[in-house]
């Protein structure tokens, strides 16, 4: 495994394992499963209805609080400067811990410059290591950095073979924002692990196409959060350590790009509204 040092100095995994639409029933299945085969970093979101899970996989596995690396998220209903502060604490409450490692807002929605100066509260307090974004736009990123002390740690977004966010990444890049890709198996459309290209490339490494995906962002510097709910892919998953992809193969990959997502549009109007309307608590 490597690390990536972020701007204020605090390192993170480069690769860690997401719980985005893992059942809460499940999830302390999942996590320890996860924990078991090597990952340190965990990803969930107070939206996901799954900290409780993460938190009891933590608490059993024994291995040490300052050996992991836990991030979850501000749910839009929740930003503003004191909703922030209150989902905090509650999201650290569900989790059974004392302080994140990461704190993301998780969608451009909302009060967010309000939620922000609370975040910049809590991290100047230690009661979060580094605070970020999740699904910020070029513009929205760049306006959030400009006009704050503290700027962004991480900015989580859509990167797959299929929408690379090369732009995006080299904004992030200018501002030291850390790129973390979140679907970055693109969720499994368009038949990705099927794709003749990436299916070729991955035969003459003797690797798997999801290796092939997840060393392909990994060189371009992003952190990569895959998800699975099976023991032997979370291992696949975290078996990209021992090669690397050439050029040529890098190149390759990079003419798959459409240029957008096929997941979620941001910039759509339904979009707003259907997460502004998304409650999670009363």
């Amino acid at each position: 495994m490597e690390y990536m040092t972020l701007d204020n100095g605090v390192t993170m995994p480069q690769e860690g394992y997401g719980v985005f639409q893992i059942p809460p029933d499940e999830c302390e299945r999942c996590v320890t499963d996860a924990l078991s085969v090597g990952y340190r970093l965990i990803d969930t979101a107070s939206a996901y209805g799954n900290e409780e899970g993460v938190g009891a996989a933590v608490r059993k596995s024994g291995i040490p609080r300052e050996e992991l690396f836990i991030t979850t998220k501000l749910w839009v209903q929740d930003t503003s400067y004191e909703g922030a502060k209150r989902a905090a604490e509650a999201s650290m409450k569900r989790l059974g811990l004392d302080y994140l490692d990461l704190y993301l807002i998780h969608q451009p929605f909302g009060d967010y410059y309000g939620a922000w100066h609370a975040m910049e509260e809590m991290y100047r307090e230690g009661t979060i290591r580094a605070i970020g974004v999740c699904n910020f736009d070029e513009a929205r990123l760049v306006d959030l950095c400009v006009n704050h002390e503290i700027q962004p740690a991480v900015n989580q977004v859509e990167i797959h073979p299929f929408h690379q966010q090369t732009s995006a990444i080299q904004t992030m890049r200018r501002y030291q924002v850390q790129p973390e890709a979140w679907g970055p198996l693109s969720e499994g459309q368009k038949n990705i692990f099927c794709h003749r290209l990436l299916s070729k490339i991955a035969a003459r490494y003797q690797k798997s196409t999801a290796q092939i995906i997840l060393r392909w962002n990994i060189q371009r510097g992003v952190v990569v959060i895959p998800k699975s709910a099976r023991k032997e892919r979370m291992e696949e998953n975290i078996n990209i350590w021992d090669f690397t992809l050439d050029s040529k193969d890098m190149d390759a990959i990079a003419a798959l790009d459409i240029g957008h997502s096929e997941i979620i549009n941001h910039y759509s109007s339904s979009t707003a509204r259907a997460l502004n309307a998304m409650k999670i608590h009363p």
